[in-house]
């Protein structure tokens, strides 16, 4: 398996670009009602929902394309960390059962990233910010 070694940095960027799509889609989903409509939305977003929807449209352009990803990931992986505990946790201690799983796996592969870099394809290695390997 170590000839897979040299592929890491760009299994590493498609798991931030697929994450940050699937992240930025929720901000459609509350902006622009697209691939359609927030659940249980239809009378406007509270103001929680507001800032949660900037957070996700922000971090998920800047991770799609590898821009301050570090940062981006973070603020991420943070947002995840207080929708699970605010909203998920709230409704009993089980992930699958609180429907909290898609928020813990958010936060987790953000904070994966905090540490391991954007990989290859990523506007931070243009602009030396970052390195294109994970750290050993």
């Amino acid at each position: 398996m170590s000839s897979l070694t040299q592929w890491s940095p760009r299994a590493l960027a498609i798991l931030r670009i697929v994450t940050a799509l699937l992240f930025l889609e929720h901000a459609t989903m509350k902006f622009l009602a697209f691939p359609a409509a927030m659940p249980g939305m239809e009378g406007g977003l509270p103001p929680m929902l507001i800032a949660a929807g900037i957070i996700e449209l922000c971090a998920g352009v800047l991770v799609t394309i590898g821009l301050f990803t570090c940062w981006a990931a973070l603020l991420a992986s943070g947002e995840m960390a207080v929708a699970y505990w605010m909203v998920h946790a709230a409704n009993g201690f089980w992930p699958a059962l609180n429907q909290g799983e898609l928020a813990i796996m958010f936060c987790f592969v953000f904070l994966y990233l905090v540490f391991a870099g954007p990989g290859a394809w990523a506007i931070d290695n243009a602009i030396g910010k970052t390195r294109a390997t994970p750290a050993a």
